[in-house]
């Protein structure tokens, strides 16, 4: 992979971002279905690459190199928003949300699942507990994915507040990364405290996530 392709990976695409402004009710979905689009093939080569330098290393050794690296990414994204006020901390979710999508992703891949196949965008989705079952997920994604085709989500601004829109949005990806209480977002900005509350609820999330993920792909 290009370092080029690697650095465009780092965070949601402006597209994605777009469009889950334009949809917020469903940004989880379209992170979802972004991510299985531009991520899996990462994760596809990450592992190709991973095996051939290290074939001493087996799929839970694989797994756990790519929880180390992500959750070393959600922990310093929580820092930067912490330090970065409200603005960062409404960024920090998506981004984290994004990073976490990208860390599951690896685990699968480790544990020889297809990273870009649709069925990861249903595991995304209820690894991340945004759905209790795969049948709803697949639902959702489904009418995302029409949502996406229609021309409405990519033209110009929908008429509605850009502060309630942002709202929704940021509480819709902080549900997707773990970040039950939306009171944590608005923590995060306490002055004097927000880099320590933005960290560690980044990685607690991350961690929570990455055992769910390493059991359901070691056990499939």
């Amino acid at each position: 992979m290009t370092k080029e392709l690697a650095e465009d990976t780092a965070a949601p695409p402006g597209s994605l971002w777009a469009r889950m402004k334009a949809d917020p009710q469903y940004a989880p979905e379209h992170l979802a279905l972004e991510a299985t689009r531009r991520i899996g093939p990462e994760a596809a080569e990450w592992h190709t690459r991973m095996r051939a330098a290290r074939p001493e290393l087996g799929p839970d050794e694989l797994a756990t190199l790519a929880i180390k690296r992500f959750t070393t990414l959600a922990r310093v994204s929580g820092a930067v928003s912490g330090a970065a006020g409200l603005p960062g901390a409404l960024l920090d979710v998506g981004v984290l949300a994004w990073t976490q999508a990208r860390m599951v992703l690896h685990i699968a891949a480790a544990y020889d699942n297809d990273p870009a196949a649709p069925e990861r965008a249903t595991d995304l989705l209820v690894l991340q507990k945004v759905h209790k079952v795969a049948e709803t997920a697949r639902t959702a994604l489904g009418v995302a994915a029409g949502r996406e085709r229609a021309s409405r989500i990519f033209t110009g601004d929908s008429g509605r507040p850009l502060a309630g829109v942002l709202m929704r949005l940021s509480v819709k990806l902080a549900q997707m990364a773990g970040i039950r209480a939306a009171k944590r977002i608005f923590a995060k900005v306490v002055p004097g405290a927000g880099i320590i509350l933005g960290t560690w609820a980044n990685s607690a999330a991350t961690r929570d996530l990455a055992q769910r993920a390493r059991e359901h792909y070691r056990n499939g």
